[in-house]
């Protein structure tokens, strides 16, 4: 197996940035993950300027789906919606009970 490459466009050769990918295409898993999310990966082909090496490599991550979207690139990860879904998770009906309440009717 190849090893991981930490920045998609570095030549894995001579070390040359490329500005973006020849090719782009997605990659859809087809079961989602312990969240509820598909993960969509966005995939690349690179050919280097100067050596002409290509290579494959991932672009970026989606995951879509369940209480938000999450999307990773080479900026980091950003998240959207997810906010909104935990302030709901919070809010809710507190009902409290007394036994002492349950005891008296008996």
């Amino acid at each position: 197996m190849p090893k991981k490459q930490k920045e998609p466009d570095v030549c894995p050769n001579c070390g040359a940035k490329v500005d973006k990918p020849l090719k782009t295409w997605n990659l859809v898993s087809p079961l989602p993950d312990a969240y509820g999310r598909i993960t969509i990966t966005v995939m690349g082909s690179y050919e280097c300027p100067n050596c002409g090496h290509r290579w494959r490599a991932v672009v970026s991550k989606i995951r879509a789906g369940g209480t938000g979207v999450e999307v990773e690139g080479k900026k980091g990860v950003k998240k959207f919606g997810e906010q909104k879904a935990e302030q709901r998770e919070e809010e809710g009906e507190i009902i409290e009970l007394d036994l002492g309440d349950i005891d008296e009717e008996e």
